[in-house]
């Protein structure tokens, strides 16, 4: 008799678990999904004319050795650009080249030729941290970039004005890889932990008619009934003993109780820290509640925002937001009044037409979460007041000159 297998979770997860055991000959195969879509927090949607990725965003190190951007290639799903070898070559750290414009919280407009040394060195101690056989003498990756650029920039040869805000805006470029790393603080990594991720070669791409078109694409190929949407999983009763016997039963929030010799658990970590007590019965080996235990889990989100005309520049691929009153990795202290400070980058989202101007900020941490907390209206207000705040002296001059 073939072995019945049963998918919790019909992310991209899930739904490569059932491509590989379908194509592998199983055919009881089958996915419960608690909500009303397949995709998980692959959810492409739209603000204007312009394609927003509420979930996924990027391929990062689109190249052979990405079995992502395999996919996404033979499905066609990408622009030429994204397929050159040229493109897959690069070296780029996970810091693409994109063409940025700097604004300062007194409402300046900073140039490149001012801010690009400091970049360099921020991103020069990201990179090439020097090997000490894994002894390192900080107790984080913040505070070896805080202590090593602090030091960098009092020697340089500037005066102290502009070393201020060489400071200032590596304080935003550490928010930046706060969203980056989904971490409240730089403070929370280790070195180690830090220098462990490997990066892929080439250079970050994006699916030009949305990360959708992936899931659409690959539940195309599986059986049309394989998924039970709308259909929760509460418990999964597990046979641990030596029993000849491992039926295993999935009791689902409607009361089904479903039979199988197999369960794949697909579901988000947030989720299994969440309800690890509960959702395994008998509870799961301890040395697995651990594991779970132990895993980071961050908070980052995304701020769309669109605007009736752009006021960055045509080119422009990306925006920083440099505060000039915060020295490096300033702890905020009412989370209330300055969760938004916590927001240091715009990136401009590419329109399918010119009649929509678009951006996404990027926000981590405690405040990311307090966000969540807030009603739509009053996020509105704080990003609102936040881009009027950073940009009055532009707007001023644009005034002026028309």
């Amino acid at each position: 008799m073939e072995p019945r297998i049963v998918i919790v979770g019909c992310g991209i997860s899930g739904i490569t678990a059932a491509h590989r055991l379908i194509k592998a000959g199983f055919n009881h195969v089958r996915i419960l999904e608690a909500t009303s879509r397949s995709g998980g927090r692959i959810k492409t949607g739209s603000l204007g004319s312009t394609i927003t990725e509420i979930g996924a965003t990027y391929i990062h190190g689109p190249s052979e050795q990405n079995p992502l951007f395999c996919l996404a290639r033979d499905y066609e799903l990408l622009n030429s650009d994204a397929l050159t070898p040229e493109n897959q070559a690069a070296d780029v750290e996970e810091h693409p080249p994109w063409v940025a414009n700097w604004f300062s919280s007194s409402g300046q407009r900073l140039s490149a030729e001012l801010i690009n040394p400091a970049m360099e060195k921020f991103y020069d101690l990201v990179f090439n941290l020097p090997d000490v056989d894994g002894e390192y003498p900080y107790a984080s990756f913040g505070q070896y970039v805080c202590s090593k650029v602090r030091q960098q920039v009092a020697e340089q040869d500037r005066d102290e004005s502009t070393k201020k805000l060489w400071l200032c805006a590596i304080n935003t470029l550490l928010k930046v890889q706060c969203c980056d790393n989904a971490a409240h603080s730089m403070d929370e990594l280790d070195l180690d932990g830090f220098y462990t991720y490997k990066n892929l070669l080439g250079l970050d791409c994006t699916f030009p008619n949305g990360f959708e078109g992936l899931i659409k694409k690959l539940m195309a190929e599986l059986p049309a009934d394989i998924v039970t949407y709308n259909k929760p999983v509460r418990c999964v009763h597990w046979n641990n003993s030596e029993s000849p016997v491992n039926t295993v039963l999935v009791e689902c929030a409607d009361g089904e109780r479903i039979a199988a010799d197999h369960v794949i658990v697909t579901l988000p970590l947030g989720y299994l820290k969440k309800h690890q007590s509960t959702f395994f019965s008998p509870p799961l080996p301890v040395h697995k509640l651990d594991s779970i235990h132990k895993l980071g889990f961050g908070t980052y989100n995304k701020i769309f925002v669109e605007f009736e005309s752009p006021w960055w520049d045509a080119d422009c691929e990306i925006i920083y937001l440099v505060w000039e009153d915060e020295d490096l990795s300033e702890q905020m202290s009412n989370i209330r009044q300055s969760w938004i400070r916590k927001l240091p980058v715009f990136t401009v989202q590419p329109p399918s037409e010119r009649s929509s101007y678009v951006l996404c900020g990027w926000i981590a941490g405690e405040e990311a979460e307090y966000m969540e907390t807030l009603p739509e209206q009053e996020v509105r207000r704080c990003i609102t007041a936040l881009i009027q705040k950073f940009t009055v002296s532009c707007l001023h001059k644009t005034l002026e000159k028309n």
